[in-house]
């Protein structure tokens, strides 16, 4: 059974014996990029040269790269604790910036390839595993975007049988853009053990901001595939959580505490390792943006840690676990002191509105409110005692109770009066 180091090595070497310039992951905090808050893709940092606004050939001196990319989300941070989802993940890819030359998986020079070389290229890589894939999937058109008729034909030159090839829409079989608009396209995705690893993308539109498509002068290849995902079928392991990513973590964790609170300890083990990248790459907590994704983080991680009787102090050997397994790697963090201090600082700040706001839940959440009510307490604890709303959220969770959208919009109209009114003390005090 391979390590996932030695699959990174496999798979940077099989793309820099193919012309690829191996390239280290970009910063999880986007540096010329206003679109998203944080690195969400693997192909983030090349949009410029899908675009041509930048030159692949005097920068890189092919039209060919490589990469593997830390990556965060958050769109599905409530679904975290189930067995698939995570915040933080590693994103293997490959890269072609046109003009494509001669599209043949044979040619391992510097110019551009599309469908049929990145195709047969995942192809061979999977194999090389002693993986089997199991079916792929292509864009079966829709709306403005024909049928991907070329991917189709290619997989089955590669030896699929029709039976294997399922066609898919939207929703499934076309990717992008990252953000309000960029470079996006159909394409095609592998399965192994059910399980989707490596979605290749074929870069040949552009959307704008309204949505609109027009197709880019020079197409292009941007394949993603989750590592960790990878790791699981690779490993043969029932979650993600049982790769060798995790275990260091989870021997750690499971030294802390006595509880089998399985859902718990996954996010304890998520969020460690995620706040850790997101302060080696020099994020900090605050109430805006980006440093308020690390903050919230930090917020549920305390939540967790209390829930299964874990002390802040006890988790410093988790923080050094994290590090020992990824330093290598990503050498950016292996400053152990910052990381601990902002982790420690900002679950010490919100230990003590956490238990007053514990305490005041339970005693003023009895479980038979209606939509109006409930939304008007958690506005109460929020106000009166510091609770945020995500935290509330959490504990409603936790007690088998639920948030609809009436909640959320009887929240949200509270929250707009408490501001105005906080405005118009101000503007007093100012006069």
């Amino acid at each position: 059974m391979m390590k996932s180091e030695e699959i990174r090595k496999l798979f940077l070497d099989y793309f820099k014996a193919r012309g690829h310039k191996i390239l280290p992951s970009s910063s999880l905090i986007p540096i010329d990029d206003h679109s998203v808050l944080l690195t969400t893709a693997g192909m983030q940092q090349f949009k410029k040269y899908y675009t041509r606004e930048k030159d692949p050939i005097k920068d890189f001196g092919t039209q060919r790269t490589a990469t593997i990319q830390k990556c965060f989300r958050t769109t599905d941070i409530e679904e975290i604790g189930d067995e698939t989802h995570l915040t933080f993940f590693e994103m293997l890819g490959n890269f072609s910036f046109g003009p494509v030359g001669k599209d043949d998986p044979q040619n391992f020079g510097s110019d551009g390839y599309f469908k049929r070389a990145a195709i047969y290229w995942a192809y061979e890589f999977i194999k090389n595993l002693d993986l089997e894939i199991d079916y792929v999937t292509v864009f079966g058109g829709e709306r403005d975007v024909p049928f991907d008729e070329e991917s189709y034909k290619i997989w089955k030159e590669v030896g699929f049988s029709e039976e294997k090839i399922l066609k898919k829409g939207r929703e499934d079989n076309f990717w992008g853009p990252t953000g309000d608009e960029g470079p996006c396209g159909p394409t095609t995705e592998i399965y192994v053990n059910n399980v989707e690893i490596w979605n290749l993308v074929f870069n040949e539109y552009y959307q704008d901001k309204n949505g609109n498509l027009k197709k880019l002068e020079f197409p292009g290849v941007d394949t993603g595939m989750g590592f960790e995902r990878l790791m699981k079928v690779s490993q043969n392991v029932p979650t993600i959580f049982e790769t060798d990513f995790f275990q260091p973590l989870k021997e750690v964790l499971d030294q802390l505490t006595n509880k089998d609170d399985i859902r718990r300890k996954r996010i304890v083990l998520d969020h460690i390792r995620g706040s850790v990248f997101l302060i080696a790459d020099g994020l900090y907590p605050s109430n805006l943006e980006r440093g308020y994704v690390l903050r919230r983080i930090l917020r549920r991680l305390t939540l967790n840690l209390k829930f299964l009787d874990i002390k802040i102090e006890k988790i410093e050997n988790m923080i050094k676990a994290v590090i020992e397994k990824y330093s290598p790697f990503y050498p950016e963090l292996k400053n152990y002191d910052k990381i601990k201090t902002v982790i420690f600082e900002e679950i010490i700040n919100f230990e003590r509105t956490l238990n007053i706001g514990l305490r005041e839940f339970e005693k003023t959440i009895k479980g038979n409110e209606n939509d109006e009510i409930l939304a008007e307490k958690l506005f109460l604890l929020y106000t009166s005692y510091g609770l945020p709303l995500e935290i509330s959220k959490e504990l409603l969770k936790d007690n088998g109770l639920g948030w609809t959208e009436k909640s959320q919009q009887v929240f949200d109209e509270l929250f707009k009066k408490h501001q105005e009114i906080s405005k118009g003390r101000i503007s007093e005090l100012a006069s």
